[in-house]
């Protein structure tokens, strides 16, 4: 069994307040269904937290602090033998 885990960033505009979810949903299914033709299948959207280093000056001191960060990853999976019959990817 393959994995593949692709980071999904949705982008939706200020002005459409009411579509939000919408457009969100729609990227989220036009990308399965972009890995699905590929030959993936759609395990799902996983939130992954990181903390992002601190950036220290010549001297030592922070330049810019350390943060948390949150990412959305979409996980696929496929078995090795399905990979033979679709464009590599």
């Amino acid at each position: 069994m393959e994995h593949k885990v692709i980071p999904f960033v949705a982008t939706v505009s200020q002005q459409n307040e009411r579509s939000r979810s919408g457009v969100i949903a729609t990227q989220l299914e036009d990308l399965i269904k972009e890995q699905t033709a590929l030959g993936w299948k759609y395990i799902r959207l996983e939130n992954v937290s990181t903390y992002v280093q601190p950036i220290t000056g010549c001297f030592g001191s922070t330049v810019n602090k350390g943060f948390m960060a949150s990412y959305q990853m979409a996980v696929f999976i496929r078995d090795e033998n399905e990979k033979s019959s679709y464009p590599s990817n």
